[in-house]
This record gives structure tokens, sequence and C-alpha cells, in this order.
């Protein structure tokens, strides 16, 4: 197989990925699509430096996430409290009215938070272990831990307010 193909299924692979994370970190379709494509174009440019020390999704997270936060601060855009795309909390078809209520007040707050809260707690709700977190972001483990739970308290206070 060549490089051009085994990108391309990497790409297919972890699409969803890559989705999350320009949903998080955008407010509106055009600029959601725009992050997208920057972020498989960054990917595509650092491919050959992937270099298997990492899982391959740990390595698109980092850049995704790193894609993300350059892009925002470049074009210095103050993230705006929205609603979040309908996508993100579709999660079950037959959820009642109250969960998704619910959902939609947790991901308004998640909106709020700064560039780094907002990735830490991406990767926190999709399963990630602290130490694959560490990887992806740059911190220690034991950093990861606290900023989470510092994120979670801070996400209890706002959503009890």
């Amino acid at each position: 197989m060549n490089r051009k193909e085994d990108f391309t299924k990497a790409i297919l692979a972890h699409r969803g990925l890559l989705f999350k994370v320009s949903l998080m970190y955008t407010e509106n379709p055009q600029d959601r699509e725009d992050l997208y494509q920057e972020i498989v174009y960054q990917l595509w440019k650092s491919y050959d430096s992937f270099n298997a020390l990492s899982k391959l999704s740990t390595w698109m997270y980092r850049v995704a996430l790193n894609t993300a936060i350059y892009q925002l601060k470049k074009s210095k855009r103050t993230l705006a409290t929205t609603a979040i795309d309908p996508q993100m909390y579709h999660i079950a078809e037959h959820r009642d009215q109250a969960d998704e209520e619910n959902l939609k007040r947790i991901y308004t707050q998640i909106q709020k938070l700064n560039l780094l809260e907002k990735g830490l707690i991406l990767l926190y709700l999709e399963g990630k272990s602290h130490e694959e977190i560490s990887e992806i972001i740059g911190i220690s483990k034991s950093n990861v831990g606290t900023r989470i739970s510092r994120i979670k308290e801070k996400l209890k206070t706002q959503l009890t307010n």
C-alpha cells in the first residue's frame, strides 16, 4: 500500500474524531467545514512524521486539537456562547425531553470553557485514559487528572446556577 492509500484509510477510519474536534471549536457550518479541511491538510502535511510511538488516533487528536487552537488564535476570534449543533446531542433517537434539555445545557456550558479545558473535556468524554489525554495535550498525567476534576467542578457549579 502506498502513502496516499494509507492516509485515506486513516482519515476514513477516524473521521468521527476530526468532526468532533471541528464541531467543538466552531460556531457555524462554514467554519466547521473550513476547520475540518485544515485539519485534514495538516494531517497530510505531517503524515510522514507519524512515527507510531503512539496510537494513530492519539496522534490525529493531537494534530486536530493543535490545528483548531492555532486557527482560533490566528483569526483572533472570540468564542461566543451559542447553542451546539443538534448533531452533537442526538445520541439516541428516543431520548426524553428532560434528557435532551440537560444535554443541551451541558454542551452549552462546555462551549464556555477555555480552549484547553474544552479539549480536555472532549477527550475525557470520548473515554480516553488520562495517559492518552496526557500524550495528546502534552501535559503530565497527574495534571490531566487535576484539570479534569476542576473542569467537572466548574461545570457542576455552572449547571447548578
